[in-house]
């Protein structure tokens, strides 16, 4: 049976990736939608989190390493008064408290977490343990000792607070985990907390307004959608 050539298109794609679906699920349906013979992308979402998911297709893979280095922000809501076993709400419920912070002190708290922080990874991550994600060793029950990281916290703006939701804008440093800053704050304002909504709006120069949504790429004229692919050099 004759395989159709796939495209060498280069070139890198805005994504705004949707709610439900991993990084790699966006990545392969936009590589469908391109009919690219190569793709990658610069940096996971995890499936119940949004936003600018950057797509990268033939030559441009092969600068996406630029872009994991790169700093990010995260607009994030935190449900306090719960914690889970993942650090979000996909996981199992470990703690509930109707103890609330009142804003003030929210406002005192925030500010702790800026700069630089140690922050160990959570064991629902992809960082591998002798070639296996800590993630398949959680979902077995079973807990690896994992090393604190240095991290840094460059912005921390409290958005809107109206218990049990805190809502917060986060810019961020590579390798943070927004699941973990949120059972912090959690912890910190001692009610603990979990992460309930993520949505990423920049990496690096790259900004989610630019972003285009499967819907609309779906409606677009080939043309058109090559159209909105922007340069590799752009990753550099």
């Amino acid at each position: 049976m004759f395989k159709r050539k796939k495209r060498s298109i280069t070139g890198v794609l805005l994504l705004d990736k949707p709610v439900g679906i991993s990084s790699n699920a966006a990545l392969t349906r936009a590589k469908i939608l391109y009919d690219a013979d190569k793709a990658g992308h610069t940096g996971t979402l995890d499936p119940f989190a949004s936003g600018l998911l950057l797509a990268c297709f033939g030559e441009a893979t092969k600068f996406s390493g630029f872009m994991l280095k790169a700093d990010k922000i995260y607009e994030a809501t935190i449900r306090l008064g719960r914690t889970t076993s993942t650090g979000d709400r996909e996981g199992a419920v470990l703690t509930e408290s109707s103890k609330m912070p009142t804003a003030a002190t929210v406002a005192e708290v925030l500010p702790r977490f800026i700069g630089p922080v140690s922050q160990i990874p959570p064991m629902y991550s992809a960082i591998k343990h002798q070639g296996q994600p800590l993630y398949r060793l959680a979902r077995q029950g079973i807990e690896i000792p994992r090393e604190a990281r240095d991290i840094t916290i460059h912005r921390l703006e409290l958005l809107a607070f109206d218990p049990p939701l805190l809502n917060i804008r986060v810019a961020c440093s590579k390798g943070t985990y927004i699941r973990v800053l949120a059972e912090d704050i959690g912890k910190a304002l001692d009610c603990g907390g979990m992460l309930e909504e993520l949505r990423r709006t920049q990496i690096g120069h790259y900004d989610l307004a630019a972003a285009v949504t499967f819907d609309a790429l779906s409606e677009m004229a080939p043309a058109a959608r090559d159209a909105r692919l922007a340069p590799a050099d752009g990753l550099l």
